[in-house]
Protein backbone atom coordinates (compact mmCIF):
# COMPACT_ATOMS: atom_id res chain seq x y z
CA UNK A 1 0.00 0.00 0.00
CA UNK A 2 3.11 2.45 0.64
CA UNK A 3 2.54 5.29 3.12
CA UNK A 4 -0.59 5.65 4.52
CA UNK A 5 -1.67 9.15 5.00
CA UNK A 6 -4.03 11.28 7.07
CA UNK A 7 -4.83 15.25 5.29
CA UNK A 8 -5.74 17.21 8.26
CA UNK A 9 -7.13 20.63 7.14
CA UNK A 10 -10.16 22.94 7.97
CA UNK A 11 -10.16 24.31 4.57
CA UNK A 12 -12.24 22.16 2.28
CA UNK A 13 -10.49 23.63 -0.63
CA UNK A 14 -7.23 23.16 0.67
CA UNK A 15 -7.64 19.69 2.05
CA UNK A 16 -9.06 18.25 -1.47
CA UNK A 17 -5.93 19.81 -3.83
CA UNK A 18 -3.66 18.05 -1.23
CA UNK A 19 -5.63 15.08 -1.83
CA UNK A 20 -5.88 15.38 -5.45
CA UNK A 21 -2.13 16.44 -5.52
CA UNK A 22 -1.01 13.08 -3.64
CA UNK A 23 -3.29 10.42 -5.55
CA UNK A 24 -2.08 12.37 -9.00
CA UNK A 25 1.45 12.32 -8.21
CA UNK A 26 2.60 10.30 -5.54
CA UNK A 27 1.70 6.57 -6.26
CA UNK A 28 3.99 5.12 -3.22
CA UNK A 29 1.55 7.24 -1.28
CA UNK A 30 -2.00 6.67 -0.04
CA UNK A 31 -4.60 9.02 1.86
CA UNK A 32 -6.64 7.20 3.84
CA UNK A 33 -8.84 9.94 5.63
CA UNK A 34 -9.46 13.08 6.35
CA UNK A 35 -10.29 15.57 8.98
CA UNK A 36 -11.36 19.31 9.34
CA UNK A 37 -10.12 20.07 12.92
CA UNK A 38 -7.77 18.19 15.49
CA UNK A 39 -10.45 16.05 17.68
CA UNK A 40 -11.13 14.49 13.94
CA UNK A 41 -7.70 13.98 13.52
CA UNK A 42 -7.09 11.87 17.06
CA UNK A 43 -10.56 10.09 16.30
CA UNK A 44 -9.22 9.32 12.76
CA UNK A 45 -5.82 8.55 13.66
CA UNK A 46 -6.85 5.84 16.27
CA UNK A 47 -8.92 3.87 13.65
CA UNK A 48 -7.14 4.30 10.29
CA UNK A 49 -3.08 3.67 12.05
CA UNK A 50 -1.58 6.52 9.35
CA UNK A 51 2.04 6.58 9.01
CA UNK A 52 2.28 10.30 8.77
CA UNK A 53 -0.40 12.89 9.32
CA UNK A 54 0.01 16.32 7.43
CA UNK A 55 -1.21 18.87 10.25
CA UNK A 56 -2.62 22.24 9.60
CA UNK A 57 -1.79 24.72 12.75
CA UNK A 58 -5.17 26.64 12.39
CA UNK A 59 -8.27 24.97 12.83
CA UNK A 60 -11.40 24.89 15.06
CA UNK A 61 -12.29 23.03 18.25
CA UNK A 62 -8.41 21.88 18.58
CA UNK A 63 -5.65 23.05 16.71
CA UNK A 64 -3.23 21.57 15.16
CA UNK A 65 -0.15 21.62 17.46
CA UNK A 66 -2.57 20.34 20.38
CA UNK A 67 -3.66 17.16 18.45
CA UNK A 68 -0.22 17.27 17.73
CA UNK A 69 0.99 16.68 21.84
CA UNK A 70 -2.50 14.26 21.81
CA UNK A 71 -1.21 12.30 19.10
CA UNK A 72 2.10 11.60 20.35
CA UNK A 73 1.52 10.37 23.87
CA UNK A 74 -1.03 7.99 22.15
CA UNK A 75 0.36 6.45 19.39
CA UNK A 76 4.01 7.91 19.40
CA UNK A 77 5.19 6.04 16.19
CA UNK A 78 2.94 8.26 13.87
CA UNK A 79 4.95 10.62 11.84
CA UNK A 80 3.25 14.71 12.33
CA UNK A 81 4.05 16.26 8.74
CA UNK A 82 2.95 20.42 9.79
CA UNK A 83 1.65 22.13 6.60
CA UNK A 84 0.76 25.35 7.69
CA UNK A 85 0.98 28.93 6.50
CA UNK A 86 2.46 29.93 9.89
CA UNK A 87 5.78 31.34 9.08
CA UNK A 88 6.42 31.79 12.70
CA UNK A 89 9.37 30.71 15.29
CA UNK A 90 7.21 30.07 17.52
CA UNK A 91 4.96 28.13 15.69
CA UNK A 92 8.03 25.77 14.06
CA UNK A 93 8.75 25.62 17.81
CA UNK A 94 5.80 24.68 19.82
CA UNK A 95 5.27 22.45 17.08
CA UNK A 96 8.48 20.23 17.33
CA UNK A 97 8.06 20.31 20.77
CA UNK A 98 4.83 18.91 20.48
CA UNK A 99 6.22 16.15 18.65
CA UNK A 100 6.16 17.05 14.67
CA UNK A 101 8.74 15.65 12.94
CA UNK A 102 8.82 18.15 9.95
CA UNK A 103 7.37 21.71 9.10
CA UNK A 104 6.44 23.22 5.55
CA UNK A 105 5.36 26.51 4.95
CA UNK A 106 2.20 26.56 2.80
CA UNK A 107 3.66 29.75 0.78
CA UNK A 108 6.38 27.92 -1.39
CA UNK A 109 6.26 24.16 -1.62
CA UNK A 110 5.86 21.83 -4.68
CA UNK A 111 4.72 18.36 -4.86
CA UNK A 112 8.53 17.55 -5.26
CA UNK A 113 9.11 18.77 -1.45
CA UNK A 114 6.39 17.83 -0.28
CA UNK A 115 6.93 13.90 -1.54
CA UNK A 116 10.46 14.32 0.48
CA UNK A 117 9.46 15.82 3.54
CA UNK A 118 6.53 12.81 3.32
CA UNK A 119 8.91 10.50 3.10
CA UNK A 120 11.48 12.02 5.57
CA UNK A 121 8.97 12.30 8.33
CA UNK A 122 7.93 8.41 7.53
CA UNK A 123 11.29 6.98 7.90
CA UNK A 124 11.43 9.15 11.60
CA UNK A 125 13.74 11.88 10.86
CA UNK A 126 13.09 15.42 10.76
CA UNK A 127 11.99 17.62 7.75
CA UNK A 128 12.06 21.75 7.33
CA UNK A 129 11.50 23.72 4.30
CA UNK A 130 14.47 25.92 3.29
CA UNK A 131 12.15 29.25 4.66
CA UNK A 132 11.68 27.69 8.03
CA UNK A 133 15.41 26.35 8.49
CA UNK A 134 16.36 30.32 7.65
CA UNK A 135 14.18 31.72 9.69
CA UNK A 136 15.55 29.39 12.75
CA UNK A 137 19.32 29.91 11.68
CA UNK A 138 18.41 34.06 11.64
CA UNK A 139 16.62 33.45 14.97
CA UNK A 140 19.74 31.57 16.45
CA UNK A 141 22.47 33.86 14.86
CA UNK A 142 20.60 37.09 15.82
CA UNK A 143 20.43 35.87 19.51
CA UNK A 144 24.05 34.79 19.43
CA UNK A 145 25.18 38.43 18.19
CA UNK A 146 23.16 39.88 21.11
CA UNK A 147 24.83 37.37 23.98
CA UNK A 148 27.19 39.62 25.95
CA UNK A 149 30.61 37.98 25.17
CA UNK A 150 32.72 36.20 29.05
CA UNK A 151 35.59 38.42 30.12
CA UNK A 152 38.22 35.87 28.67
CA UNK A 153 37.41 36.58 25.22
CA UNK A 154 37.98 39.96 25.91
CA UNK A 155 41.84 38.96 25.97
CA UNK A 156 44.05 39.32 22.91
CA UNK A 157 46.10 36.45 22.07
CA UNK A 158 49.09 37.33 23.96
CA UNK A 159 47.06 37.77 26.92
CA UNK A 160 45.83 34.70 27.37
CA UNK A 161 49.34 33.47 26.74
CA UNK A 162 50.47 34.77 29.67
CA UNK A 163 47.42 33.89 31.96
CA UNK A 164 48.34 30.71 30.89
CA UNK A 165 51.90 30.97 32.04
CA UNK A 166 50.68 33.00 35.23
CA UNK A 167 48.16 30.25 36.26
CA UNK A 168 50.81 27.47 35.81
CA UNK A 169 53.14 29.37 38.05
CA UNK A 170 55.41 30.95 36.26
CA UNK A 171 56.75 34.85 37.34
CA UNK A 172 57.05 37.72 35.53
CA UNK A 173 60.43 37.66 34.72
CA UNK A 174 60.01 34.13 33.71
CA UNK A 175 57.55 34.91 31.38
CA UNK A 176 59.45 38.12 29.81
CA UNK A 177 62.46 35.18 29.29
CA UNK A 178 60.33 33.38 27.58
CA UNK A 179 58.01 35.66 25.71
CA UNK A 180 61.44 37.47 24.30
CA UNK A 181 59.73 41.02 26.12
CA UNK A 182 60.68 43.11 29.02
CA UNK A 183 60.15 42.26 32.78
CA UNK A 184 57.88 46.31 32.75
CA UNK A 185 55.74 44.53 29.44
CA UNK A 186 54.90 41.67 31.30
CA UNK A 187 53.60 44.04 33.86
CA UNK A 188 51.96 46.48 31.61
CA UNK A 189 50.03 43.13 30.12
CA UNK A 190 49.34 41.69 33.70
CA UNK A 191 47.77 44.97 34.59
CA UNK A 192 45.70 45.31 31.57
CA UNK A 193 44.24 41.66 31.95
CA UNK A 194 43.11 41.74 35.57
CA UNK A 195 41.78 45.49 34.78
CA UNK A 196 39.96 43.78 32.04
CA UNK A 197 38.49 41.13 34.22
CA UNK A 198 37.85 42.95 37.10
CA UNK A 199 40.58 40.99 39.54
CA UNK A 200 42.69 42.77 41.89
CA UNK A 201 45.37 39.90 42.87
CA UNK A 202 47.60 37.24 41.14
CA UNK A 203 45.87 34.81 43.05
CA UNK A 204 42.57 35.98 41.80
CA UNK A 205 43.73 36.30 38.35
CA UNK A 206 45.30 32.41 38.58
CA UNK A 207 41.46 30.78 40.49
CA UNK A 208 39.70 32.60 37.18
CA UNK A 209 42.01 31.22 34.67
CA UNK A 210 41.94 27.88 36.22
CA UNK A 211 38.20 28.28 36.35
CA UNK A 212 37.96 29.14 32.63
CA UNK A 213 40.87 26.36 31.84
CA UNK A 214 42.65 29.15 30.31
CA UNK A 215 45.87 26.97 31.60
CA UNK A 216 47.99 24.32 29.89
CA UNK A 217 48.40 21.85 33.38
CA UNK A 218 46.75 18.86 33.73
Amino acid sequence: MGIKLLVVDDHPLSRLGLVELIQRRMPNMMVVGEAENGVEAIRLTHELHPDVIIMDIQMPVMNGIEATRRIMSERPETGILVFSMELDKSFVEESLIAGARGYLCKLAVDFTEMETAICTVANNEIYLDSKISELIVKEYLLQFHNQSPSPSKLLTIREREIVQMIADGFNSKEIASKLEVSDKTIQVHRHNVMKKLNLNSVAALTKYALREGLTTSF
